[in-house]
């Protein structure tokens, strides 16, 4: 009776010890796909990137203080057509449809340098309520059946980014965005992630300066 308890615990704890060696292998690959890889971080703006699951392009992320708040950078980015003021390589951005003042659909063109095709995607942009002294949150993700595909561009697949607006004091915000696309044609991935972090540091120094600006005037 003794050996036979003896037997079953001995069961009992190797049953244990399987389940957590197999708990430990499986959340380490869980794991280095959840960690940021610093890129860049100069002029207060840190450029972060990420492995995903069965995707050849990395995810970025862009975290950084800019002058202004929530409401002066939603309402930027609302002004789709004047993206091309601020975004790296765009070239053309066009207001499809204004589902309501906090949902809108767009078009834009990407001007890619040689020798990729240039890229063109449809959107739509959903915006959270902005209230005072609260954190708001942005969503940008592309849509497909609102136009025929162009000749000269290659149409962007998939994308999604999202915008988390923080307000740090009376006249700074805290923005943290996160960008991942599939640029659809052949472009090697490689090529892509080489470069990952110049596009979005140079946007979002620009964006700084066109807030600041505009958090000026608005005093």
């Amino acid at each position: 009776m003794e050996s036979a308890l003896v037997l079953n615990n001995t069961k009992k704890h190797r049953g244990f010890l399987l389940f957590l060696l197999a708990g430990i292998l499986f959340s380490f690959p869980l794991r280095a796909q959840e960690q940021w890889e610093l890129r860049k971080n100069t002029d207060g703006i840190a450029v972060y990137t990420k492995d995903l699951a069965n995707q050849s392009f990395k995810q970025i992320r862009v975290v950084c203080e800019l002058p202004g708040t929530p409401a002066l950078l939603v309402n930027l980015l609302k002004e789709v057509e004047h993206h091309s003021d601020w975004v790296y390589l765009n070239r053309e951005t066009k207001l499809l449809k204004r589902r309501s003042d906090n949902r809108l659909v767009y078009y834009t063109e990407a001007d890619m340098p040689w020798p990729l095709t240039d890229r063109d995607m449809v959107v739509e942009a959903v915006f959270s309520p902005v209230v005072k002294n609260q954190p708001t949150r942005v969503e940008v993700k592309s849509v497909s059946g609102y136009l025929p595909e162009q000749t000269d561009f290659v149409r962007i697949p998939s994308s999604v980014a999202t915008w988390e607006i923080t307000p740090v004091s009376d006249k700074k915000i805290k923005v943290d965005y996160t960008f991942s696309v599939n640029p659809g044609g052949s472009v090697p991935p490689w090529l892509v992630n080489l470069t990952v972090a110049t596009g979005p540091h140079k946007t979002f120094q620009k964006l700084r300066e066109i807030l600041a600006e505009r958090f000026r005037k608005q005093k």
